[in-house]
């Protein structure tokens, strides 16, 4: 992925103009751990600029495309990478999650995306903890065995850490081979952004729920145990912290202008700057509202089941920005005009837009917490609508576990989209 996952003498571009010569100047250390598991790297994958959106769409390299049906989109931030395991060209692909990253493009791909636990994955040596720690390093497949595989070549700690994780109990590969004890799973497809998710959102995590049932689990429809308005808005406002300094280091470090970035991502920064660092810190503060709220669900469910998407994989373009906009955001960059933002709508715009479609994926990254999606369902129209399962500290290995018995009750690698003329 062509973001936080350097390889030496290539450049890393963030899918940004601002970084066409960021050349790395060392490997990071997951793709390090790629190279020592014998794996073949050769090429990076498309992503938006900063990874700043759940589409993968910039204007430097274009929008990727979803093998499914070419008119929409595979998802983002890691859309690229899904794109190309979907499409059959690599087996898997390095991806990563801030926000839902690595979770909506499998979901819109039809793959498996682990989001493990945070601390769970290397960052370094470069990087610490991004996004405050939410960000976690990653991969997307077709099959089980192979995030399983992948997860143990490439999980751990290393020297560059400020903390020691708890190591997995046993390799994932081998929890795999055998069915999980019977589970407690609440689930819902209820959210404060989208109060109308799409019929097949429904329809998809039913299903999944029906299939549990009958693999002999104990399955139970609930309220959402977090608001996951309050959260959105929260998420946001750190993530508008952060984006104000990767422009302001870009700046510093490669001497780009404001017209070497993109218009939304002036926005976000604006946004940020006129949010301050009060404002930041209450949200990051609140983060451990969320915390609790997930830890006592899981005192009485093994897994949380949602959705991965509110709706089915969305057309390519339909969050471009008007042109107008984007002039007004340019403009009000340049005169540090955030505090115009501040009194408009446009928090909650952007909160309706660019993550209602996809509500659910967020509450994981904020609570630390790995999430997988799990390819179960297609809509008539044939286009993948996954699954997310949410669990508890530690289990990764569980959630694969949980994730290969779905894949032998109702198969999905055999299933291929159609060649494009």
């Amino acid at each position: 992925k062509d973001l936080a996952q350097e390889y030496a003498g290539v450049p890393t571009t963030y899918g940004s103009r601002a970084l066409l010569a960021n050349f790395a100047t060392e490997h990071s250390t997951i793709v390090q751990r790629f190279l020592d598991a014998g794996l073949v790297i050769f090429g990076k994958t498309n992503v938006p600029e900063f990874g700043a959106k759940g589409i993968t769409e910039s204007d430097l390299f274009g929008p990727a495309r979803n093998p499914w049906d070419t008119t929409r989109t595979p998802g983002g931030s890691s859309g690229g990478s899904a794109a190309a395991v979907a499409a059959g060209i690599v087996p898997a692909a390095g991806a990563n999650d801030g926000g839902g990253s690595i979770r909506i493009p499998a979901g819109c791909c039809g793959l498996v995306g682990l989001k493990a636990g945070r601390g769970v994955m290397p960052f370094g040596p470069t990087m610490g903890e991004p996004l405050n720690g939410m960000a976690i390093q990653g991969f997307v497949s077709r099959s089980v065995r192979d995030s399983a595989a992948l997860f143990d070549a490439t999980a751990g700690p290393e020297p560059t850490w400020t903390y020691l994780p708890a190591a997995p109990a046993q390799p994932a590969l081998e929890m795999i081979e055998r069915p999980p004890g019977k589970l407690r799973i609440g689930y819902s497809a209820a959210s404060a952004i989208n109060a109308n998710p799409h019929p097949e959102a429904v329809v998809a995590v039913e299903s999944a729920a029906a299939l549990l049932s009958e693999l002999g689990h104990d399955v139970e429809e609930i309220a959402p145990p977090y608001d996951d308005g309050a959260l959105a808005l929260d998420f946001l406002t750190i993530w508008f912290a952060v984006v104000v300094a990767e422009v302001a280091l870009t700046k510093r470090t490669f001497g780009a202008v404001d017209r070497d970035f993109e218009a939304d991502t002036l926005a976000m920064a604006e946004l940020g700057r006129a949010n301050g660092a009060i404002k930041a810190a209450e949200a990051h503060e609140n983060t451990h509202l969320y915390v609790r709220s997930i830890a006592e669900f899981h005192e009485h469910y093994d897994y949380f089941l949602t959705p991965t998407m509110a709706e089915p994989p969305i057309a390519v373009d339909r969050l471009t920005t008007p042109e107008a906009m984007q002039v007004g955001s340019r403009v009000l960059a340049k005169v540090h005009g955030g505090a115009l933002l501040k009194v408009l709508p446009i928090m909650d715009e952007m909160i309706a837009d660019n993550l209602g479609w996809v509500p659910y994926t967020q509450l994981a990254n904020v609570t630390g917490r790995p999430a997988i999606n799990v390819p179960l369902y297609w809509t008539p129209e044939g286009l993948p609508m996954g699954v997310q399962f949410v669990g508890t500290l530690g289990s990764e290995g569980a959630l694969l576990q949980l994730a290969a018995q779905l894949e032998q009750a109702s198969p999905w690698a055999q299933r291929h989209p159609a060649p494009v003329a």
